[in-house]
């Protein structure tokens, strides 16, 4: 079994490789009873989402089951664009102060001590620019959450709480370059100009990213994305 200790360390196979090692990696920390949170953290575009998918299939298909891991990501905990604009917030969306970190928090001890029951989550959809309530049912059967967001590793109230809620922490990281290409295909996959998602990425995102890329030291291990 992997040593559980929050030293940062850092891991550069390649890809299917990684994603094997990981997910043997989750797989040793299963307890007899219950089920474990594994958090994968980074900044936007450094391909936590993918990498997360990636590793609860990969879980799956060594254990040859469909429900023992599943994705959970953070972004379903987006405040709705109403609330952003009521708050004069919605410029900003996706800085640390446009979630409900409270909520999401909850449910994290929900799916820690709630087992004989579906619990279910919310997700978010880039196409509405929303969360969609009740999307993502967390099985009495899934052994495995992989977590998966920007502030996991936060130290500030309430995201500083998620730390002690994780088996293991990962921090995902991409070379400054690629993840401002991924953000500006993203942003103008979902609408906005070439000048409008570049401006974008570059200020919005790009303040997060140093916000995040500060937790990097509380994660228990640094990866690479994909």
């Amino acid at each position: 079994m992997p040593p559980n200790n929050r030293s940062a360390a850092t891991a550069g196979p390649p890809a299917s490789a990684q994603l094997i090692a990981l997910a043997r990696r989750a797989i040793d920390l299963i307890p007899e009873q219950g089920r474990i949170l594994v958090g994968i953290a980074g900044s936007p575009g450094a391909g936590k989402t993918t990498l997360a998918m990636n590793v609860a299939a990969t879980i799956n298909d060594l254990l040859g089951s469909t429900a023992i891991a599943v994705h959970l990501p953070m972004d379903g905990f987006h405040l709705a664009n109403a609330t952003l604009e009521r708050l004069g917030r919605h410029d900003r969306k996706g800085a640390i102060d446009t979630f409900d970190g409270w909520g999401f928090v909850a449910l994290l001890r929900r799916l820690l001590t709630e087992f004989d029951h579906t619990v279910y989550a919310p997700s978010f959809s880039r196409n509405v620019n929303e969360g969609i309530a009740a999307e993502i049912a967390v099985l009495p059967s899934n052994r495995v959450v992989i977590v998966e967001g920007n502030y996991l590793l936060a130290d500030t109230e309430p995201w500083l709480q998620i730390t002690s809620l994780l088996a293991e922490s990962w921090f995902c990281e991409t070379n400054a370059a690629e993840r401002l290409r991924r953000l500006i295909d993203r942003h103008e996959r979902h609408g906005r100009t070439p000048e409008a998602a570049r401006a974008w990425a570059e200020s919005v995102d790009g303040q997060n990213a140093v916000l995040i890329d500060a937790t990097r030291a509380r994660a228990t291990l640094t990866i690479l994305g994909q």
